[in-house]
């Protein structure tokens, strides 16, 4: 589905519009799609857990804490998010292996990039509100993701999107 965030923000005044940190990865400029929402701390596991089931063209939203001492994502995590029809990725910390994702068809934001991998213990939570960057995301609330920046709607928004 083409949209505008601009376009957007300028029919519905009611969205969610997330502070401009995020770094953009991976060829897909724009996504969008009901969010899967995770909160994790320094730990993927939950993060391959999700990435692993069919994604159904949702988007995986990590609140990752704003940590940016490890990564979150690589690039194997990102080709499970292709190859299970994840519609795109938004990590409120750090990726990796950001050459190799800025070759794959996901799109993906991040605060950073950093080489140190996570630890797995299995520690988090899934299916909860996270609230990072100004904007606060339900399990299900719309993500809409371009070259601009980051929306939030708590329904699937149709005209500007």
């Amino acid at each position: 589905m083409p949209f505008k965030t601009a376009d957007i923000c300028d029919q519905h005044a009611e969205v969610q519009v997330a502070d401009p940190v995020f770094r953009a990865f991976g060829r897909k400029v724009a996504f969008c799609g009901p969010a899967h929402t995770l909160r994790v701390f320094e730990d993927n596991s939950l993060v391959r857990a999700a990435l692993e089931t069919p994604g159904g063209g949702r988007v995986l939203v990590v609140d990752g804490g704003g940590s940016l001492r490890c990564a979150l994502v690589g690039d194997r995590l990102a080709a499970l998010a292709v190859e299970n029809d994840w519609a795109g990725i938004v990590v409120h910390g750090a990726i990796r292996d950001s050459a190799d994702i800025d070759g794959m068809a996901l799109g993906v934001r991040a605060l950073a990039a950093n080489p140190r991998k996570s630890v797995k213990r299995g520690d988090g939570e899934a299916g909860l509100t996270v609230t990072f960057a100004g904007v606060r995301i339900a399990e299900g609330a719309w993500v809409y993701v371009d070259a601009d920046g980051v929306l939030v709607s708590d329904h699937r928004l149709d005209g500007g999107a």
